[in-house]
């Protein structure tokens, strides 16, 4: 049997999973915003959860810190 998460459960784990990922590649949030062409409030958006890039800035993010920028859409 499958046990689906909730939405907030996703968003959580999309969220450390976001900030771990910046961190390992020792970039800060704005240097992320800088290299996307977007504000650091953006990038705090997508890490808090509230927010979920869209899918031309989610492929960037993915380049960046190196992982299927679908991962957004699934977690």
């Amino acid at each position: 049997m499958t046990v689906r998460r909730s939405k907030q459960e996703r968003r959580a784990k999309m969220r450390q999973w976001l900030i771990d990922l910046r961190k390992d590649k020792g970039l800060t949030q704005e240097a992320m915003a800088e290299m996307l062409g977007v504000t650091q409030p953006s990038i705090g958006l997508w890490e808090s959860g509230q927010r979920t890039p869209k899918p031309q800035v989610a492929k960037k993010v993915a380049e960046i810190l190196g992982f299927d920028w679908t991962k957004f859409y699934e977690a």
